[in-house]
């Protein structure tokens, strides 16, 4: 072995060790803000946030450390490829983005962040709950600033609001976005109005009552095993906003919301967590340990758990297999409802305010709101005291309904309290992958919808783990999109499929 291959050797052993224990450090974290959005005692949450902030600033240390700068020069070097397996390079290529990217920002800097977004999560959870825009808007100025101060150190790509999008989807623009999401406004925007105007709307009075919760857990924890959920890589668990927490692939925990009066909250919510926790445990365990063991962009993800809520959760196929197990728990509310007006209650279609509760056909344009009010927040400089103001526009002017309250209205979601501003579009996004996947899935898996009939949801399981899991975040997102279906990303796979279903149930000619 040659002087240069030996030394090649040595960086790249210590370059994985500390890549090894950066993740350590993130999967650590990972446990404790899944306690903290499951039932940590308030009064410890103070405390809990700077523990927070001081595992997540050695994170921070050792990620712009300058062992790790040298580390990733040297491998950079002349040669290094030619003695580098695939999975060294990738991660040495998301590494050194994550770590030009942070060291762009003062560590202080960082760590104060931390503790506000921290503390911030637990107070949006109160301020949601009493509907108090004006209690939590002090963290949200401070959160919207950070970010603010953040486009700047990094530098604007684009607009200000790509350089957010990019930590999301990379690689997409808010122009990408404008043009796929006009595509969609131009075919689904006249679907809805057709289904108003002339639809014959479905009975979804047997979806009201009262619903154990008790039962409900029964049927989730039922469901995720349907699905090919490992309990013992993870766990099912309730919070106020239903999330999946990827520590390791032996270890993805999920939780969903229990409502006693709204039976396809956590029903839905449940599926959608799957789909995510199914990506996350069924990575390739080669990558396990390092960066690149986890979804390959949030678009991505989202495809995965919006194709396993929607595109089979909610499909007819699905419902004539498992309603008469829904039954078992919940007899008397649902006495005498066959699959078919089971199947066309879930997918009634009726302006909503809560983004999570949306059905199919207007959930995009939920995503279409905040993605215009987050580009108006960075690339316009909107105020923070008139995001209620605006929000509750926009809802009039996109779908004829107004919020009486914040909790219904800009509260509803968490994901601002976090700081993740450019993560909404990857809904969206994700419907798009999805039936675009789909159509593929449909023509190589020819009895599909025969086996989901039959309660064989595994060969799907199997078929995405295979074009899209095992990859972890070894392919870019257009690689994943071009490999399965031999294009980039469209808009018109969804709009053909949401016409498709939609027309059927509603009856239109």
């Amino acid at each position: 072995m040659s002087e240069n291959a030996a030394t090649k050797d040595s960086a790249i052993v210590r370059f994985r060790a500390l890549t090894t224990q950066i993740k350590h450090y993130e999967e650590l974290l990972g446990v404790v803000y899944w306690d903290m959005r499951t039932g940590a005692p308030r009064k410890g949450i103070a405390q809990r946030s700077e523990a927070v902030g001081t595992l997540s600033s050695e994170m921070f240390r050792l990620s712009t450390s300058a062992e790790m700068g040298e580390l990733l020069d040297e491998l950079d070097g002349a040669g290094a490829d030619g003695e580098l397996t695939d999975v060294d390079r990738k991660l040495i290529k998301e590494t050194r983005k994550e770590y030009e990217r942070n060291l762009k920002i003062p560590p202080e800097l960082y760590r104060e962040y931390v503790v506000l977004t921290s503390q911030a999560e637990t107070e949006w959870e109160e301020a949601k709950a009493k509907s108090d825009f004006k209690g939590f808007l002090p963290y949200l100025k401070q959160i919207i600033d950070y970010n603010r101060r953040f486009i700047a150190l990094w530098g604007v790509k684009g607009t200000p609001y790509d350089t957010l999008l990019d930590m999301y989807e990379p690689g997409t623009t808010t122009a990408d976005l404008d043009r796929l999401f006009g595509e969609l406004r131009h075919r689904l925007v006249p679907l809805a109005a057709d289904i108003a105007q002339r639809g014959d709307k479905p009975d979804t009075a047997f979806l009201q009552g009262k619903f154990d919760k008790a039962a409900q857990k029964r049927f989730s924890l039922y469901t995720l095993g349907q699905m090919g959920y490992d309990f013992e890589a993870g766990r099912l668990d309730e919070s106020v906003h239903p999330f999946a927490t990827g520590l390791s692939t032996g270890d993805v925990r999920i939780t969903t919301r229990y409502l006693e009066d709204d039976l396809t909250s956590a029903l839905f919510g449940t599926i959608h967590e799957c789909g995510h926790a199914l990506y996350e445990q069924n990575v390739d365990p080669k990558l396990n340990g390092t960066p690149l063991c986890g979804g390959t962009s949030m678009g991505i993800h989202e495809s995965q758990s919006r194709l396993w809520e929607n595109m089979i959760g909610r499909s007819r196929g699905f419902w004539e297999r498992y309603l008469p197990e829904l039954k078992k728990e919940f007899p008397a509310q649902l006495e005498g409802i066959e699959a078919e007006a089971f199947y066309r209650g879930i997918n009634v279609v009726e302006p909503s305010l809560i983004r999570i509760e949306a059905d199919e056909l207007t959930y995009n344009l939920h995503i279409m709101i905040r993605y215009e009010i987050e580009k108006m927040l960075f690339n316009e400089d909107l105020e923070p005291e008139r995001l209620e103001e605006v929000w509750n526009a926009k809802y009039k002017e996109a779908l004829g309904i107004e919020p009486s309250n914040a909790g219904e209205g800009v509260l509803q979601d968490v994901h601002w309290s976090g700081g993740m501003f450019g993560y909404f579009p990857s809904y969206s996004l994700g419907n798009m992958y999805a039936a675009q996947m789909l159509k593929t899935a449909e023509r190589e898996l020819p009895t599909l919808f025969e086996d989901i009939a039959a309660g064989r949801l595994l060969p799907l399981k199997e078929w995405l783990t295979e074009k899209v899991y095992r990859h972890g975040k070894m392919l870019e997102p257009g690689e994943i999109i071009e490999r399965i279906t031999g294009e980039p990303l469209r808009s018109d796979y969804l709009c053909d499929y949401l016409e498709e279903k939609y027309k059927a149930i509603y009856r239109l000619g």
